[in-house]
């Protein structure tokens, strides 16, 4: 959070799987084009916090088979565990506060006594958090009972299902609304609080980000059962939260639009990009089309390769230069030079490209430097 000198346009809080991940699309287009966008019109001014029941094991799992951007804040674990940029510092602050009334070993013996609980996987198991899987037509009266057990025990927890599976035990000030909470009241500490705060779900553990104040909410097109009944019940009247007309990370670019919190048109949804004119330049904006320009280039979509060659010649600077990881400069005219030898050379194949933490300065009046990470997969190949 302390790259940004003062308060985020806009902070997104979204969950992964089903709501920023769409695990039906073979060809991740709707988070791709959310990634386009967010590199191209937020990266440099706002804050992208990925919300996730997962544990850290299974997120970097996640991050390996998707082509996902690297947030600003990971919250994991439903909640319970709040990191910080790429070395993904913990906050000791949020552990102090989540050890209040909580003992897992308490929560281990009492529902090892309960046999419709399916203890999940060890890398599931956290020290703030004990998930299990149960079955739907047991989870009510699971949850009841296991309620009153542990608060006969001195412990103050916070049961959640979701999924029509998932049943994850948490100390009472957990959850991915109070983490979210939390983080609000850290920003508005330093003088940061967001401009706006988009949250974006689809399962019942999201709930609980709709619920925080002043936060904009999406449920997703696939929003599941139990998330949809939460809204029914709960805000349904509150038009700050839309139940959105487009599935996973496309609902949430539909949201952006809806509550006019800014752009919403991702740079892969504009036909021709190199014909794209801007006001004034854009050095991210820049980064995001020619990268785009390149995929589609090398799965040979591009009807006029001579042309866009010249054009992207005409727009680049003869003094411009092109450093590579390894710290080696090559002029950007040549660079452009040599795209003829790669043209369809991906062609028939799932493969795409996606830049990631771009971020631009400007060295004078004509000079920028923009630095980035750039990401390639073919197929499920990352």
């Amino acid at each position: 959070m302390d790259r940004l000198k003062s308060s985020a346009r806009l902070m997104i809080v979204s969950d992964l799987d089903h709501t920023m991940v769409d695990h039906h699309d073979p060809e991740n287009l709707s988070i791709l084009r959310f990634n386009a966008l967010w590199e191209a019109k937020y990266r440099h001014d706002s804050l992208l916090v990925f919300s996730t029941g997962r544990s850290p094991t299974l997120y970097k799992q996640l991050r390996k088979e998707k082509p996902m951007l690297t947030p600003d804040i990971t919250i994991m674990s439903v909640g319970t565990e709040i990191t910080y940029g790429n070395d993904m510092v913990p906050d000791e602050g949020w552990v102090n506060v989540l050890n209040n009334k909580w003992d897992k070993s308490i929560v281990t013996e009492e529902t090892s006594k309960i046999p419709e609980l399916t203890l999940q996987s060890e890398t599931e198991q956290r020290p703030h958090k004990v998930s299990f899987y149960v079955k739907k037509e047991k989870a009510q009266e699971v949850m009841k009972n296991l309620s009153e057990i542990l608060v006969k025990r001195g412990l103050d927890v916070k049961i959640i299902y979701s999924g029509g599976m998932d049943l994850d035990i948490l100390p009472q000030g957990a959850g991915k609304g109070q983490a979210l909470a939390y983080l609000h009241k850290k920003l508005t500490a330093e003088g940061k609080l967001p401009q706006n705060t988009l949250a974006c779900g689809d399962s019942g553990n999201d709930a609980e980000l709709f619920t925080i104040p002043d936060v904009h909410g999406v449920m997703v097109k696939n929003a599941q059962e139990e998330l949809l009944q939460w809204y029914a019940e709960n805000a349904k009247n509150n038009p700050k939260i839309i139940h959105a007309d487009e599935t996973c990370a496309a609902g949430i670019i539909q949201a952006i639009g809806h509550f006019k919190l800014g752009p919403n048109t991702s740079p892969r949804d504009v036909p021709n990009l190199l014909d794209a004119k801007l006001d004034q330049i854009d050095p991210a904006y820049e980064v995001v089309k020619f990268y785009l320009f390149l995929e589609k280039w090398q799965r040979a979509e591009i009807e006029d390769p001579e042309r866009f060659i010249n054009n992207l010649k005409s727009i680049c600077s003869p003094s411009g230069a092109y450093v590579s990881p390894f710290g080696v400069e090559v002029s950007l005219h040549d660079v452009i030079a040599k795209l003829k030898d790669s043209y369809g050379d991906k062609k028939g194949k799932q493969y795409r490209i996606w830049v990631d933490q771009v971020f631009s300065s400007q060295i004078d009046s004509d000079t920028w430097l923009v630095k980035f990470k750039k990401w390639e997969q073919t197929g499920k190949q990352k």
